[in-house]
């Protein structure tokens, strides 16, 4: 019976979700002065904190075209998902997406263990 309770309290715990992004722009000032210091605030908002950011990543495999990653993280995958699709982030996401890429990028959103 302990057993079956400690797994449903587990079930019931909610599992965090981290946001990997990879893109390119053609400038990483513009990216933080159009960007980076409205989408942050909201990003703080809604939970989620950006734990890895770098223009240098250490790639392994692949192939890497950006100039940009970053890893956030937020208390669950509502939490992330809230952010990535509220009114309030939708005008830096365009600018982001239409106005400072210089080629496509990538968001993923991934559960936690």
């Amino acid at each position: 019976m302990k057993n079956q309770e400690k797994n449903t309290e587990n079930a019931n715990v909610a599992k965090s979700a981290y946001i990997m992004v990879q893109m390119k722009v053609e400038s990483l000032e513009e990216l933080n002065q159009r960007y980076a210091q409205f989408a942050i605030p909201i990003l703080l908002n809604h939970g989620g904190q950006m734990i890895a950011g770098t223009p240098v990543p250490n790639v392994k495999e692949g192939d890497w075209s950006g100039n940009w990653a970053a890893v956030l993280m937020f208390p669950s995958m509502e939490a992330a998902e809230g952010w990535y699709n509220s009114e309030e982030y939708q005008p830096y996401k365009h600018i982001r997406i239409n106005e400072l890429q210089s080629e496509e990028g990538r968001v993923v959103i991934l559960p936690g263990l």
